[in-house]
């Protein structure tokens, strides 16, 4: 009797990892945010400095990929950008009133999130989850 198949472990992560990203885009956008802005205002709330460059480096994205985000969420009256008086090429990013209401919205959609992604597991399992995804990481080359 041949072996029963199994498709590739990769292929399921890539599909399991798209239908978790959808729905977390979903959770967001269900209280006025996206990823992008959650990731800025995180990255602004647990890091002390703030300026463009950082900022960038701390998400993991492109400057110019930054700026844009930072644009529209200037518009929309959640941060705003000054130039640094003791450098006047670095842009220094402060939140306003919104932007830290923002954050907390957003912040409670993301626990609220992250409980359903938990739901059925044990302590146990999820440690073993989080070290078998180090561990695939680790395989491809990169340090989760």
């Amino acid at each position: 009797m041949p072996p029963s198949f199994r498709p590739p472990i990769g292929l399921t992560l890539h599909r399991t990892s798209r239908q978790a990203s959808r729905a977390f885009d979903e959770a967001l956008g269900e209280v006025g945010g996206s990823l992008p802005v959650w990731l800025t205002l995180l990255t602004m709330k647990t890091h002390k400095s703030a300026n463009q460059r950082e900022l960038a480096a701390a998400i993991g994205i492109q400057g110019a990929t930054l700026t844009h985000h930072l644009n529209g969420m200037e518009t929309d009256g959640l941060l705003t950008r000054r130039r640094d008086p003791g450098n006047r090429r670095v842009h220094l990013v402060e939140l306003t009133a919104a932007g830290e209401a923002a954050f907390l919205r957003l912040r409670e959609a993301a626990v609220a999130f992250d409980k359903k992604l938990r739901a059925g597991f044990s302590d146990d399992e999820i440690a073993a989850l989080e070290q078998a995804l180090a561990k695939l990481g680790a395989n491809v080359g990169e340090r989760a």
